[in-house]
């Protein structure tokens, strides 16, 4: 009697064991899923968040050209629509060509080039958010 209580309890044992291992399984491929998952979507979004970069350089260009076309060619008004349609130009370039990933490489350079007033910056924006937020 004693011998098969044994037998029970290892078998127990083995199945506890083994139910054990499979549920280990199984939230290891739940989790590989969702990573591959989150990776999914996060490439997705990064794609999309490009191309929308993209399109703003393009729509920055466009406008640039009509600023061109129509301000006036002469003057003070003249030069300051070139000066703006100019800037528009090259900026919209700049965006269509580089993407979220160089502006952020270029926004990382500037950063560690300049730290301390890329720090002041920030204490800035954050008090003035603050500012914001609280009214």
């Amino acid at each position: 009697m004693a011998n098969t209580a044994s037998n029970v309890g290892d078998k127990a044992q083995q199945t506890a064991s083994t139910v054990v291992d499979k549920a280990k399984q199984a939230a290891s491929t739940v989790a590989e899923k969702a990573r591959d998952i989150a990776g999914n979507v996060a490439s997705n979004v990064g794609e999309k968040a490009d191309t929308a970069v993209s399109s703003v350089g393009s729509g920055m260009q466009s406008l640039a050209g009509t600023i061109r076309d129509k301000a006036p060619s002469g003057g003070v008004l003249g030069g300051a629509a070139s000066g703006v349609a100019g800037a528009l130009d090259s900026s919209g370039r700049y965006l269509e060509e580089q993407g979220l990933s160089g502006i952020a490489d270029d926004l990382t350079t500037l950063i560690r080039r300049h730290p301390l007033p890329a720090v002041l910056i920030g204490v800035g924006v954050g008090f003035l958010l603050a500012r914001i937020t609280r009214s």
